[in-house]
């Protein structure tokens, strides 16, 4: 079964999320922002990454940079889910090595869509 990790601080997004994801026959682990969710990645080793940007105590972007540096974990792929949709936020993101951007708001299809391609690859 696929594990993905969602870590998103604002609970009903995160809730939702999980519902889809499991719904759809994932395994889901979920973090409430940034430090549990890249504890949660080392531990887990999931098979792709949800990660909101602006979240309490690590953003994501400092997440993904820690993840980008790890070798154990550095091949996860990883989709940005935020509410951050300007130009220079999305190029910040991929130049770090994220392997999607979504913005919020989101549909369950473009979230599953994305999802299904990277763990194509």
């Amino acid at each position: 079964m696929t594990k993905i990790l969602v870590i998103e601080d604002e609970q009903v997004i995160r809730s939702e999320m999980v519902d889809w994801l499991q719904y759809e026959n994932y395994e889901v682990i979920e973090a409430a922002n940034g430090r549990q969710g890249l504890d949660a990645a080392i531990r887990e080793i999931p098979d792709l990454i949800v990660c909101d940007i602006v979240m309490p105590q690590m953003n994501g972007l400092a997440v993904l940079q820690a993840l980008r540096s790890n070798p154990d974990i550095a091949h996860i792929p990883f989709i940005f889910l935020t509410a951050r949709a300007n130009h220079e936020s999305i190029q910040q993101g991929l130049e770090l090595g994220a392997n999607a951007y979504l913005t919020k708001p989101f549909t369950l299809d473009e979230v599953l869509g994305t999802i299904q391609t990277l763990i194509r690859k």
